[in-house]
């Protein structure tokens, strides 16, 4: 007689890091204040057009590092072990990314992807400040609206795209990283 039992799974007994909290905190403290203040520099002397595409690029950043998040936690090891082996350009980085995935991916999902979307919508309040400061109407209010739902719309489309490419690629993309990082470390020798 078979039993219905489903299997027990136990599960991983990491700690969390009370070192890794603060440096979490504290790296999100500082991008999102270097990025605020950053566009606020740019923005306060730019035109509504040169506004649009800095929002955009933050929009795009946001999207980006949450491909990376994503693909670092549903790669596969076992390639870059074997490449690593041969002494490919990248593939110890990209087994470094592998084996931290949970911190490189709320780094890049947690900490950048969710300071960009914060960002954007400021850049996005500004934007609608300077359109309601040069003329209040319904207009204004109409632009308000549709300036929030696109942005809303590219920030999570974007990245509904963007998981499922990383999904899809996710070896590539660790590589792809990985080689970056071993190229910056090669320049800054």
């Amino acid at each position: 007689m078979k039993s219905n039992k489903q299997p027990r799974f136990k599960p991983h007994k990491k700690k969390i890091s009370i070192h890794y909290i603060i440096f979490v905190f504290a790296l999100t403290f500082a991008v999102a204040c270097s990025l605020e203040a950053l566009t606020d520099i740019l923005l306060s002397n730019l035109y509504f057009v040169l506004s649009f595409l800095i929002l955009l690029a933050v929009i795009l950043i946001g999207i980006v590092f949450d491909i990376i998040g994503v693909a670092a936690t549903s790669a596969d090891e076992t390639p870059f072990h074997a490449m690593a082996a041969d002494k490919v350009l990248g593939a110890k980085e990209s087994l470094n990314l592998l084996k931290n995935a949970e911190k490189v991916s709320n780094i890049c999902n947690d900490v950048i992807g969710d300071v960009c979307g914060i960002v954007s919508g400021g850049i996005s309040a500004f934007i609608i400040a300077g359109i309601q400061f040069q003329q209040f109407s319904a207009l204004s209010v109409w632009a308000s609206v549709l300036l929030s739902g696109i942005v809303s719309a590219l920030t999570v489309g974007g990245k509904a795209i963007g998981k499922f490419f990383a999904i899809s690629n996710s070896n590539n993309i660790v590589f792809t990283v990985g080689k970056f990082r071993a190229l910056c470390k090669f320049r800054s020798k």
